[in-house]
């Protein structure tokens, strides 16, 4: 299990090698062939942290059908890219709860991969999608962040304009430890 303060100890790490050129990023739409990497970057972080609630690696088909209904409901599920087909973050939202009286309003996720951290590639991929949540008439966005390990996404959210809402203690196990969630909302009508 890698904490926040690990993974990031990890990527200064990675830094202080001399960085290879940069090549340049972009936010698109996942497509099909962007599963595979989506799969085992969010598999990473369920094996490895406690961001997650998921307990055991999920597999493509999971993230096809993932991918079907997010498209089917014209909801945003985007990739950011290296060099146009490395993906090295994503982020989607997805509907919050299955009750009409929820209507337009959404849960997001998003996940970078370790040499994506601490670029400022998650306020320029959260910002798209929450310019994507406005275009498509999101009302509401719902964040639910991990207690342990997720300090970054948490100031993340935050500084986006996120207001915590609750904290649920001991809601979850991961790796045998009860675990909680923040809960964040982002109101889009004002």
């Amino acid at each position: 299990m890698v904490d926040s303060e690990t993974r990031w100890r990890m990527v200064r790490k990675l830094k202080q090698r001399g960085a290879e050129p940069e090549r340049p990023v972009a936010i698109r739409n996942a497509k099909p062939e962007d599963l595979p990497a989506i799969k085992d970057l969010y598999n990473y972080f369920i094996r490895n942290t406690v961001v997650t609630f998921d307990d055991k690696p999920l597999d493509l088909n999971y993230w096809q059908q993932k991918h079907e209904m997010l498209t089917k409901f014209d909801l945003p599920f985007l990739v950011l890219v290296r060099g146009d087909i490395e993906v090295i973050g994503f982020a989607f939202v997805a509907p919050w709860r299955q009750r009409s009286g929820y209507l337009k309003i959404v849960e997001n996720s998003i996940y970078l991969s370790a040499p994506a951290t601490g670029k400022r590639l998650g306020t320029l991929l959260l910002t798209e999608l929450i310019t994507r949540c406005k275009a498509v008439g999101i009302k509401e966005i719902i964040a639910v962040i991990a207690d342990r390990g997720a300090d970054a996404s948490i100031r993340l959210h935050t500084k986006l304009g996120f207001q915590e809402q609750g904290h649920l203690a001991k809601v979850g196990t991961r790796f045998g430890k009860p675990i909680g969630s923040y809960l964040l909302s982002l109101n889009l009508n004002r």
